[in-house]
């Protein structure tokens, strides 16, 4: 199975299959009504800094793909209407682009003036594994260099990895490998569906990372995009794992809440799919909301597609900053909600 096939398969699984957990965990955050605001709503400022970078609302398009011929045009719709809307892209794994394939695929990001640009590199090639040379800091300015990227995020993938037939199961070392490019490049850390812990948040702190993207449970569960591919290659073992950790991981609320002690910028993913939910996630503490698979079906049809499901999500979030009575992003972030459900019973018991 070649990386251009694995990320073509990504695509079609995560568009025509089931690949959520079925539990809507950012509904489980309520925000307080303000029955008096006393602003003017269309004097509300929804831009925000997220890495030295201005948006001009808390959003970004997180990590969807790359590596296959469709990526090309899926990665340009993206970036076209993040370009025009001001908001931050994130591309999918360069391992392909930087070893040659589809480099285009990446690439096309650079013909947009998007105002903050993440690249994307995986921590289980920063370390040996089965024989397969690690990369080394050169492999990840290349990745770098290829779209153009203002901050480089290492993801966390070992749920996918052990689901994976292909996977690389080999995480010793990955947090020196990551400090070890810190030093020298902008770095920020992805996890990719299962969430980021107060532990695991604690070890990264400190280690000269600019920030995390905590990619909680409650979106794409991508054991259930490799139980699909398991099942299609008739591989029963893999098959099994996955449905044994189909909703393996942290909701993304609670892992907000957990990587807040770090004091470090975080986009808060996993699940967001509209205004109320981006709202609610600054709310807990994280600097700016993601989306991915919320705008895939959109980037596969054309950027005005993509641009319109951004701008519903943009008009969302600002009704529930005049509903809590924000004017600006900072007062967002101190707006009341409380946690209900299962996040509730999360928060309760770790």
């Amino acid at each position: 199975m070649t990386i251009k096939s694995r990320k073509a398969d990504h695509i079609e699984i995560c568009r025509n299959e089931d690949t959520a957990p079925g539990y809507c965990y950012w509904d489980d955050v309520r925000l307080v009504h303000n029955a008096l605001p006393e602003i003017d709503m269309d004097s509300i400022d929804t831009s925000c800094r997220l890495f030295g970078k201005r948006l001009e609302f808390p959003l970004v398009v997180t990590a969807i793909t790359g590596g296959f011929d469709g990526a090309t045009r899926i990665n340009a719709n993206i970036a076209s209407a993040c370009a025009d809307l001001g908001i931050g892209m994130g591309v999918g794994s360069e391992r392909a682009g930087i070893t040659g394939v589809c480099p285009e695929s990446f690439s096309v990001v650079k013909e947009y003036d998007v105002p903050l640009v993440i690249g994307n590199v995986g921590a289980p090639q920063l370390v040996r594994q089965k024989g397969k040379d690690p990369f080394r800091k050169e492999d990840v300015e290349a990745a770098m260099e290829l779209v153009g990227a203002d901050v480089m995020a290492v993801h966390l993938n070992f749920l996918q990895e052990v689901v994976q037939p292909e996977g690389d199961t080999n995480a010793e070392g990955c947090r020196d490998a990551i400090r070890s490019l810190a030093r020298d490049l902008p770095i920020v850390v992805k996890e990719t569906g299962a969430g980021i812990s107060r532990d695991v948040a604690l070890r990264l702190k400190g280690i000269g990372i600019q920030g995390m993207d905590v990619a909680g449970m409650g979106g794409t569960s991508f054991a259930a995009v490799e139980l699909h591919r398991a099942v299609k290659a008739d591989d029963p073992v893999r098959a099994s794992i996955g449905r044994t950790f189909l909703d393996w991981g942290i909701p993304a609320p609670v892992s907000v809440s957990e990587a807040a002690c770090s004091g470090l910028p975080l986009i808060a993913s996993g699940g967001v799919l509209n205004g109320a939910h981006a709202a609610a996630a600054i709310s807990m503490g994280a600097s700016c909301a993601g989306v991915a698979n919320a705008v895939l079906k959109e980037a596969c049809e054309s950027a005005e597609a993509v641009k319109m499901k951004l701008e519903t999500i943009r008009e969302e979030l600002r009704a529930a900053m005049l509903l809590t009575g924000s004017p600006d992003v900072k007062a967002l972030s101190k707006a009341r909600h409380v946690v209900l459900g299962e996040c509730r019973a999360w928060m309760e018991s770790l």
